[in-house]
């Protein structure tokens, strides 16, 4: 939207904070409104840590997006002066020749992004501490890791304050016709009775998105409950740590996990979908059921872990849109608005360029939006359908 001086942004999650700092970067006057602040713990990024990685079977948008995306989460990092990424490479234990890991391995491989395929031996070879039970073999992308998620947050937050930016913790209404002026809005209304105007707004709520946006997002989104359980590893061994063991993921059964970072120790996600849930009502307890389903998991894969006592866990939300796609896209009635969301984990390490696509779309930059726009829809407002083969959790691909 050629013109366009200011903007406020709904939601300081990854997709709201990154778009917020490329229209500041644009020279908006930039405002972005988040109930709970950055980094919040009942936010979608709500964990301690993200994964970055390529493999996303035969799409081959999405990896070129995440080695873009990594430049970016890399430059933070240097200007921040702080630890935001471990390069831990990631490996997926395939249980057959011809499924999703088979899909990643010919598309990165065509994208020339390293990418290896590993056999059952060579990798307990190389790892003695993964059992190779029920795997056939496993591809490894070196040069993906994990991302602080909620210190990269913060630091985006430190960032965009210094550029002029303004960050409100504030609760926004659902904006309905009487704060519209024809096809544009002209504020938005808090529960504290304060109006926010701006020439271009940037509804990137979250979990929370349906409750702002209810009508065009009906059927789009569901926001269920997952659990991240922590393993304490065994007093003075070491080799469950990052550098002794890759991050991991287990598309086919559903699960993925971390090495131990920093002392938090060894992550395991049942990666199936909760219970539809309201994210302010949700209670934030680890259930026995997502428990022992990780530990299943470790009795396969790592063995040594079985027993080992939880040291922590967290509950959050998945906000997932059937087909796994972002919602990226005008409001039907208002062409001052957009409408940003659908993330997940899924959305983390690909903010930077979730950010840079929606300012261009705004801001009416061409060039830019068909650089990194696939030009399918696939982020559109419009109804959609499962994809066949692939799971509906909302974190498909893996976190």
């Amino acid at each position: 939207m050629a013109g366009a001086g200011s903007a406020i942004v709904v939601g300081f999650g990854v997709m709201g904070a990154w778009t917020a700092h490329w229209l500041r970067r644009h020279g908006l006057d930039v405002m972005v409104v988040d109930q709970y602040g950055p980094a919040s713990s009942l936010s979608t990024s709500g964990d301690e840590t993200r994964v970055t990685r390529s493999a996303h079977g035969a799409d081959a948008v999405y990896p070129a997006w995440q080695r873009t995306s990594l430049a970016q989460w890399q430059f933070l990092e240097e200007e921040a002066h702080t630890s935001l990424l471990v390069e831990t490479g990631v490996l997926w234990f395939a249980h057959r020749e011809d499924g999703f890991e088979a899909e990643s391995l010919a598309t990165l491989t065509r994208l020339a992004i390293p990418v290896e395929r590993v056999e059952a031996d060579a990798v307990v070879h190389r790892w003695p501490q993964i059992a190779k039970t029920g795997m056939s073999w496993a591809l490894h992308e070196p040069e993906a890791g994990v991302i602080m998620a909620r210190r990269a947050i913060i630091a985006l937050a430190e960032r965009f304050a210094r550029d002029g930016g303004r960050l409100e913790r504030t609760h926004v209404l659902p904006p309905d016709e009487t704060d519209a002026a024809g096809d544009r809005l002209a504020r938005l209304r808090t529960s504290a009775d304060a109006e926010l105007r701006a020439d271009v707004f940037v509804l990137a709520a979250g979990p929370w998105l349906t409750n702002l946006v209810p009508g065009p997002m009906a059927g789009l989104l569901e926001v269920t409950r997952q659990e991240l359980v922590y393993f304490a590893t065994p007093p003075g061994d070491d080799r469950f740590d990052a550098g002794g063991v890759p991050t991991w993921a287990d598309y086919d059964a559903a699960y993925y996990g971390l090495p131990s970072i920093e002392g938090r120790g060894f992550k395991v996600a049942p990666d199936w979908p909760g219970p539809a849930v309201d994210p302010d009502r949700l209670e934030r307890r680890l259930s026995e059921e997502r428990v022992e389903a990780a530990r299943r998991l470790l009795r396969n894969r790592f063995p040594a872990l079985a027993e080992q006592p939880v040291s922590e866990g967290r509950v959050c939300q998945y906000e997932s849109t059937p087909d796994t796609h972002f919602i990226i896209d005008r409001h039907p009635e208002w062409e001052n608005v957009w409408v940003v969301g659908g993330g997940s984990g899924h959305a983390f390490k690909h903010g930077p360029v979730i950010g840079e696509l929606v300012a261009a779309r705004l801001l009416g930059d061409a060039p830019t939006a068909a650089r990194l726009d696939p030009g399918d829809g696939r982020f559109s407002l419009g109804a959609r359908e499962p994809r066949l083969g692939v799971r509906t959790s909302g974190v498909t691909p893996l976190d």
